[in-house]
Formats: structure tokens, C-alpha cells, sequence
């Protein structure tokens, strides 16, 4: 056996380093590339300059733009240049022909250039043997394999391949002429040993068959699967090709594949993956700039964004649940008890669906803000989807998609909105649901409220089924009365009554004068609102069940404060009683302070508003006529049934009473609820006209300290009423020592608030006769004879009496 060897030179020379960026060059390979870096120039100039020779080796990163010695391969390969042309004006084009491979010893200097100390690579000897023959011959067929895949070899290079006979020739011949990696290059190229460095190029070529083998495979099975009905496809993934060259990068053809991978991203349930794949592909098959292909990705995209699968992590902790509802809101402690054991319910229960609760109550208790309080205390997220003044069915189910303009309704928006699919959605003002030619928004929320139904909830726009059996839902309403009674059924309410006295003066001292402070950019330093300011502000300025004018006016002290305070920084203001009037104007409201005397025909009724409770004053005034019964007041249908009822009950007890039996054809009769601009109606105040009449025709005085509420029937009987909490606190606040109350409401009075229990004596009654011997100063005489006429008309005192818009109920 000969043994063959390489040209090898031993000789450590300094010479100028070329850094190449993802070439590698082999010994008697030709090698024609551009170079532009200001260092690779110089390093070429200082070259030419002395014997042409050049060291080039490739960098390890290829985003490294200014390499130095630690950026770059220590094994390279020295080179001749053959020719230099001027290609650019910041750069050339260089052609070199590779000559041994060598090593750097060390970098002399990386400015202006990479200048290095190098030493030329010793290629180790082998023995020729068969099986170096075999190693070449097996080589010399791979590459023929791979050349059946990768038709782009020019064919002097396979001539080349085949008259190759040497190891490490054959390996270095055949790396650089085909396609590879750089860092694959570099490792042939580093390897010294020639039967090594052609194993190695096997493994390569082995990899890289298998790989284009694979290719082949797949363009093989492409081209059989496409026939008549997918050439439409290939056609389209022409035209995607055409408008990409174009720039019409927003075409139907493009967006419809975004969207299929968005779709595949979300992993929808099989129905709505389906649904949503079709509409794609009837996307794809629109013509550029059509009006439903943007009717179609707007609907795809609005399913997408919705939460089908994204769930927020719920904590329930009762503790924290309460103390989240204390810092929030003062009272409402048995709003407070009633939620807190919903959540309890729920953590034990967690897969327990369909309770929705409804907040009833006048504005300002704080529905709205408890609700939040809620979504806060379990960390789930929080919508408020506001209902007031929907009156079309399609505000809550949505538009079909085909009209112009649809959109998702109401509740799937709040989805979209949430990001998670059991959020807590506030349907606000569900009271104030209206209805027209359009539809019934009422009736669609029948639905969304059903748990038996809401799992599979159907929105028009989206046109498939949605879950909201998740979600927790709260609604409010200021009128129990006006939510439809199917609507109701669904619902567990929770009242919220009006604050008093002492919680609105809590909560202003406690959340509101502090909020305001915060709002307006003033400390306490600057501003001291006293106690009994704020105690005047709301017995004189504000008249309502919430406190949301008390904090306008808070916030009006501010405003008036701030503008002070800047004109003198050094002002110190303390708002003060007797300081109101100068920042708020006069009083707005005086206190329902009573007639300090009895009079006859003047009597304290109770009423129940959507504010609250109010004292409602009824005049009545007997004169001679013919019989006629006068009703002012604007009063409505009940109210005047009720006086009628009042004045036939009288009637039957007038012998007792001590009234001429046939005062109704004698004498005129004029009832009067005062402020007369204000609609009132309800039969409440039966009890309150029966007593009022009765003391106008027996002249004898109402006790002006004793208030009343109750219906009446023909008989005599007390029929029970409601709004017993608000009228009570009515009373309450206009100084009421005792308040009448029919005997079935007794079981009420639990709900009265403390302060109004202590303050107040109730006295419950079943018939008229209790309710006469209670409020008259004296009990009416039985009529002395018959004929005698006992009767002396009377007119009630034009001494005005205080009244606020009121309803009975």
C-alpha cells in the first residue's frame, strides 16, 4: 500500500485576517464573494499590498457585524487573491482561490484591521487500504442519491466527484459544492484526519437524503391529491402568491388563513370550529374589496374574541367577602348577611347554577356599587350592562349578521368585554325595560336568566350557542312593581331600604367627604367640614333615600373651598353650620316639623316613594252644598276609590259617631292632599281620609303628633299595606310620637331600623273605630235624639302643610 499525504507548511506567519460571514472556504476551492465591512477592506488592502495572501475564516454569529479575534473559528484556510474589482463605491468584489487550511495561534491586533499569527494545519496521513476504497466508493454512491433529489448540481462538479480518489480530497471537494450549513462546513473543515473527515461528510449526506427523500414524498403526495375539486385551492394559492408580489397583502385569500390559524389556536368545541371553518372558506372564495367578505372576517373575528374556554380563578372567602362589604358601604347590614350567605351557599355548592339576585331599592343605597363590592370580594371580573330605555328586542339577542350594521346584543358584548366566561355582569335598571313594534327586551331576558336555559344561550349576530350558566349575574331596579312577573320569578330579591340620618352621615363622613377631598386635591389640612355641618347639609340641602346629592353638595363645598385655597395658600377654611348658606345658597329644604296644635280635619298620613318615605298631610273640609264630594290633589284612580270607600264607611257608623245620618245630601265634602302638582295614588291612605272626615263632621281635633297608614274597606276593616320601613323612617324624621299600623304588619316591624323602634310607639289596629279612638282628642258622642242635627261644618285652617312628591301605596 502507498501512502499519500497533503501539502503541508510549517511556517508561523502574520498575516491580515478576512472575517466571512456564513462561508466556509476549502483548500483549491474558487471562491467569488462581495466585501463591504471597513475592516475586511483594509485587511484586503494590506494583502495586496505584500503577497496577496489572505487568511480567511468564518464568525460564529452572523448578526455580529464588527467580529473581533474572540468572534471568529480558530481553523481557516489561507488564500491566494486572484482579483479585486471596485463593485460599489463602499465595497468590492474579491476572487480567491483557497490553499492549505491553518489555524490561529494568536490575534495580534483587531484595528484597523484583524491582524493574526498563523500557523498552517499538518493533514495526517492514511493508509490507502480497501476499505478506504470501499469509504470513498460508498461516499462517491450517496452522492449520487443525493443528486437525484437535489437536481441543481451542475455536472462538471459530478465529473469532479467521480475523479476524485483521496480521502480527504474527495471530502473537502464535495462539502464545498453542495448545500449546507455553515456550521456543517466548518466541521468538515476542522477535521484533520481524512477517512474521518469523509466519514463525517457520510453521516451529512445520509441526513440530508433522508430529509430531501421526505420532500420528494410530500410533493409526490401533493400532486396526486390534486384533482378536480382541490384545483380551485391551488389556483387560490396562486392568486395568494400573485397578490403578495402585488402588496395586496389584505386580501379575502390571506385573512381567511390568519384566521384558520387563530381558529386552531382557540380549540373551540366542534360545532363552533366547524361554523367558523366554513365561514373561511366562503371567505376565501370572495373577490378583493367585497362588501361581505368584510361582513364575514368582522363576524369571525367577534366569535374569536369571545372567552369560550378563558375562566377567571374564583376565591370565596366569607371573611374577606365582609370585610370588602364594610369598607365599601356602611349599614345594609342585612343586605350584607343576605349576600354573604349566597357566597357561602356557593362554596359549598360550587356547581350550583341559577341564582340570580336582584337589588331593589330607591337611587343612591348603593345597588350598583355593592355589586361591584361583590366581584371585587371573589375575583371575578365585573360588566355593568346598562338596561334603562332598551326597548328593542335585538339590544339583548343581537342582529342578524346579514343586515348592515348588526352587531352581537348586549349581554354577548359584556362577554367580549369580561374576557372570561363566568364574570359578574350587573344588569342595571332591569325595571326601566321598555317595549314596542320592535319587540320585548323583557321577554328575551327570560332566557339569559334561565339556568335551564343559558347554557346554550343564542345571540342572533353570533348565530350559535353560547354557555352562560357561569356567569353570575345581578340585577337592579328602583320599582319592584314594574319588573315583568315571569322575569321576577327568576330572580331571588334583595330590598334595599333608604339610608337614615345617622348612615348618611357616616357614610359622608367616612367615604364621601374623603372622596371628594381626593377629587378636588385637598387635604385635611386645608378643609374641616364639622359634624354638625355635615348633619345641616343633610337635613337642609338634600331630600332622598341615597346620598348621591349629598355628595354634590359636598362636592359644590369643595369647589367653592379650592377656589380659596389658591388665591391664599396659606387659608385654613372650617366649614361650619352658619357657613352653608355663604358656599350653598339658601336652604332647599326645610324640616318636616308638625303643627305644634291638634286641629279638626287635618290628619298625618304616610306615603311610600320611589325615594323613600314621606309624610303626606290630608285636608279635609266639610260645607253646606248639595251632597258633592270635591278630590284635588292630583290624585290617581285608587286614591279617589279610597276616599269614596272612606266617606261610605263613615256612613255606616254615623249614628255612633254622633254624625247626622244624612250629612252626604246636606253638605259638600272636600278632600285635599296639598302640593297638588304631584301625582299621588294608592289605597294607603284609606285610614288617613276616614279619621280626616270623621273629625271634620264631629269638629273635634286630630292629634297632630299620632301619623297613619293603612287601607280601608266599606266594613270598617284595616287591610295591610307596603313600604312599612320607609313610611316608619318618614315618620321618624317629622318627629312622630306614635304611628297607627294595620294589625297584619306587625310582623314587619323586624325590619324597622333600631333608632326608629326607640324613637316611635306603633300602634297596630284591626278596625276604624281603633283608629279613631287612637288619633281623635276625644271619642265622638252618640247622637243625643233622633232628628237632631249635631253637625257643625268646619274648614280646615289655611296653616300650610309640608309636603314632598309621594305615592301612596
Amino acid at each position: 500500500m502507498s501512502t499519500n499525504q497533503e501539502l503541508m507548511k510549517t511556517e508561523n506567519i502574520s498575516m491580515p485576517v478576512l472575517a466571512l460571514r456564513g462561508l466556509v472556504i476549502f483548500p483549491g476551492m474558487l471562491l467569488q464573494f462581495d466585501v463591504g465591512r471597513k475592516k475586511s477592506i483594509l485587511a484586503l488592502s494590506k494583502a495586496m499590498e505584500e503577497n496577496q495572501q489572505i487568511f480567511l475564516v468564518a464568525q460564529k454569529d452572523l448578526n455580529t457585524n464588527e467580529p473581533g479575534g474572540e468572534d471568529l473559528y480558530k481553523m481557516g484556510i489561507v488564500a491566494k487573491i486572484k482579483q479585486v474589482i471596485r463593485h460599489t463605491e463602499e465595497g468590492v468584489r474579491l476572487f480567491a482561490e483557497g490553499m492549505y487550511r491553518a489555524e490561529i495561534s494568536a490575534v495580534t491586533s483587531e484595528s484597523p484591521f484583524i491582524l493574526a499569527n498563523v500557523i498552517s494545519s499538518q493533514t495526517k496521513t492514511y493508509r490507502e487500504t480497501h476499505k478506504t476504497q470501499a469509504l470513498i466508493r460508498y461516499t462517491q454512491t450517496l452522492f449520487k442519491e443525493y443528486i437525484q433529489n437535489y437536481s441543481r448540481i451542475p455536472p462538471d462538479i459530478i465529473i469532479g466527484v467521480v475523479q476524485k480518489k483521496n480521502c480527504g480530497e474527495l471530502a473537502d471537494y464535495i462539502t464545498s459544492n453542495i448545500m449546507l450549513d455553515f456550521e456543517q462546513k466548518q466541521a468538515i473543515l476542522e477535521e484533520l484526519h481524512p477517512v474521518k473527515r469523509l466519514e463525517k461528510l457520510n453521516e451529512i449526506l445520509k441526513n440530508e437524503i433522508q430529509v430531501l427523500s421526505i420532500e420528494s414524498q410530500i410533493s409526490e403526495k401533493a400532486k396526486e391529491q390534486i384533482d378536480e375539486n382541490q384545483r380551485e385551492y391551488f389556483l387560490r394559492e396562486q392568486m395568494k402568491a400573485i397578490s403578495n408580489e402585488l402588496g395586496d397583502d389584505d386580501s379575502p385569500l390571506s385573512e381567511s388563513d390568519d384566521l384558520r390559524e387563530r381558529i386552531a389556536k382557540m380549540r373551540l368545541p366542534k360545532l363552533q370550529n366547524d361554523k367558523l371553518l366554513k365561514e373561511c372558506d366562503r371567505l376565501s372564495k370572495m373577490p378583493y374589496g367585497s362588501h361581505e367578505a368584510s361582513v364575514i372576517v368582522s363576524y369571525v373575528e367577534t366569535c374569536l374574541e369571545l372567552p369560550w374556554s378563558t375562566a377567571s380563578r374564583e376565591h370565596i372567602d366569607l371573611v374577606k367577602a365582609q370585610k370588602v362589604l364594610d369598607h365599601d358601604h356602611f349599614g345594609l347590614k342585612k343586605v350584607k348577611e343576605r349576600i354573604v350567605e349566597i357566597l357561602a351557599v356557593k362554596k359549598l355548592a360550587p356547581d350550583i347554577k341559577g341564582q340570580i339576585i336582584c337589588l331593589v331599592g330607591p337611587p343612591g343605597v348603593g345597588k350598583t356599587s355593592i355589586a361591584r363590592s361583590i366581584a371585587k370580594a371573589i375575583g371575578r371580573n365585573y360588566v355593568r350592562v346598562s338596561l334603562g330605555g332598551v326597548r328593542d328586542e335585538s339590544d339583548i339577542m343581537g342582529h342578524r349578521k346579514t343586515y348592515v350594521g348588526s352587531m352581537p346584543g348586549r349581554i354577548i358584548s359584556a362577554m367580549k368585554q369580561a374576557g372570561t366566561n363566568n364574570p359578574l355582569i350587573l344588569l342595571d335598571e332591569i325595571d326601566k325595560l321598555g317595549n314596542d313594534f320592535r319587540g320585548d327586551p323583557a321577554s328575551a331576558l327570560l332566557e339569559v336568566l334561565d339556568s335551564e336555559q343559558n347554557s346554550s344561550f343564542f345571540d342572533h349576530y353570533i348565530d350559535m350557542p353560547f354557555d352562560l350558566s357561569r356567569v353570575m349575574f345581578i340585577t337592579t331596579a328602583n320599582d319592584y312593581s314594574a319588573i315583568p312577573e315571569p322575569l321576577l320569578d327568576r330572580m331571588d330579591v334583595i330590598t334595599l331600604g333608604s339610608y337614615t340620618h345617622e348612615e348618611k352621615y357616616n357614610i359622608a363622613m367616612k367615604h364621601l367627604i374623603p372622596k371628594q377631598f381626593k377629587k378636588h386635591g385637598i387635604n385635611s389640612k386645608m378643609l374641616k367640614v364639622t359634624p354638625a355641618a355635615v348633619h345641616e347639609l343633610i337635613d337642609g340641602y338634600t331630600r332622598e333615600a341615597g346620598v348621591r346629592n349629598l355628595e354634590r353638595q359636598i362636592a359644590a363645598i369643595c369647589r367653592k373651598c379650592a377656589k380659596r385655597i389658591v388665591e391664599d395658600n396659606q387659608a385654613r377654611i372650617t366649614v361650619k353650620p352658619e357657613n352653608l348658606e355663604e358656599l350653598l345658597g339658601p336652604k332647599k329644604f326645610k324640616k318636616d316639623e308638625l303643627i305644634q296644635s291638634d286641629m279638626v280635619g287635618l290628619v298625618n298620613g304616610l306615603a311610600w316613594t320611589s325615594v323613600g318615605g314621606e309624610l303626606l298631610p290630608i285636608e279635609v273640609a266639610v260645607m253646606d252644598g248639595t251632597g258633592k264630594i270635591e278630590l284635588t290633589g292630583s290624585l290617581g284612580d285608587v286614591m279617589k276609590e279610597s276616599a269614596r270607600t272612606a266617606i261610605s264607611c263613615i256612613r255606616t257608623r254615623a249614628d255612633s259617631l254622633g254624625i247626622c245620618h244624612d250629612f252626604y245630601s246636606k253638605y259638600d265634602i272636600h278632600i285635599h292632599a296639598p302640593e297638588g302638582a304631584i301625582p299621588k295614588d294608592g289605597p294607603s291612605a284609606g285610614t288617613a281620609m276616614a279619621t280626616a272626615i270623621t273629625s271634620a263632621l264631629t269638629n273635634i281635633p286630630i292629634r297632630h303628633d299620632v301619623a297613619m297608614t293603612g287601607e280601608i274597606t266599606l266594613l270598617g276593616r284595616v287591610l295591610p299595606i307596603g313600604g312599612l320601613k320607609e313610611k316608619t323612617m318618614a315618620a321618624y324624621r317629622s318627629g312622630i310620637k306614635t304611628v297607627i299600623i294595620p294589625a297584619d304588619n306587625v310582623s314587619d316591624l323586624a325590619e324597622i331600623d333600631a333608632v326608629v323602634k326607640n324613637a316611635v310607639d306603633f300602634l297596630p289596629v284591626e278596625k276604624i273605630d281603633q283608629v279613631l279612638e287612637a288619633a281623635l282628642t276625644r271619642i265622638p258622642e252618640q247622637k243625643a235624639e233622633k232628628g237632631t242635627d249635631s253637625l257643625v261644618p268646619m274648614s280646615v285652617s289655611n296653616q300650610p302643610a309640608i309636603l314632598t312628591p309621594g305615592i301612596p301605596q
